[in-house]
């Protein structure tokens, strides 16, 4: 069976993406900061009859907590097959380039980018013994800087200084890491799931939490003559090779 790891699967989005895989026969490390969270968001999927899902204490601000989640899983699997780096924080509101605070900066990037670096790093070794790698860095349309600066755009008028810039920083942390893996099966994409309705918005969007989870999912499953380094934005952009960062 294959298995596969999703930060902060223990509601929204991420809960979508660990149901999506479960489903398509993947073991399902549910990642969650409070483990108590993630248990009954385990024991939901259970009860809706996928016995393949799992949770695991895993705060990606936390060394410790990663490499305790490593250890963990480490112990059940040899082969990670798809890593879901979605665990993510807005920072709150308003977000001046100005007037944010730097502490503001430095705990949205912790969570946006440290936290995707330090667990895509400790769990790479049991990613590269799959066949068929996956890794999908959960990003959005908020950090195009293409997009943040052309006035035509739909969310040229939406600034959020802390938020964007972090998701900026993962674009580019993506491509640097599907660079580095490019003779290799991996396939690395940063994928936006869409404006959708979960705690994250205030429920609100354009998107369910169930469409935002099929676009993740879909590119941890993705074969061989998926697209790798990519900036993929579905509910704006049809094509992966159209979409502006």
């Amino acid at each position: 069976m294959k298995t596969a790891l999703v930060t902060g699967a223990n509601k929204g989005i991420g809960f979508e993406v660990a149901r999506i895989l479960a489903q398509n026969g993947f073991y399902v490390f549910i990642g969650a900061r409070n483990l108590e969270y993630g248990t009954a968001a385990a024991e939901k999927l259970k009860a809706d009859g996928l016995e393949n899902v799992e949770a695991v204490r895993l705060d990606v601000t936390d060394q410790a907590s990663i490499l305790a989640a490593r250890e963990t899983i480490g112990a059940k699997t040899a082969v990670l097959d798809v890593l879901v780096n979605n665990a993510g924080i807005s920072g709150g509101f308003p977000q001046s380039a100005l007037d944010a605070k730097i502490d503001q900066f430095r705990t949205v990037f912790e969570t946006n980018v440290f936290g995707v670096a330090t667990v895509t790093q400790t769990f790479i070794d049991l990613l590269q013994q799959s066949v068929a790698p996956r890794i999908v860095n959960v990003t959005s349309a908020m950090g195009s800087v293409s997009l943040a600066a052309d006035p035509s755009s739909s969310t040229y008028n939406y600034k959020l200084a802390v938020y964007q810039s972090s998701k900026a920083a993962l674009n580019m942390y993506t491509v640097n890491l599907a660079y580095e893996l490019r003779n290799s099966p991996f396939k690395v994409n940063a994928v936006c799931p869409g404006y959708t309705q979960t705690d994250f918005t205030g429920h609100q969007g354009t998107s369910t939490a169930q469409e935002a989870g099929a676009r993740i999912a879909k590119y941890a499953l993705i074969g061989p003559d998926g697209p790798t380094g990519k900036y993929i934005s579905e509910e704006y952009f049809p094509e992966p090779a159209s979409c502006p960062w």
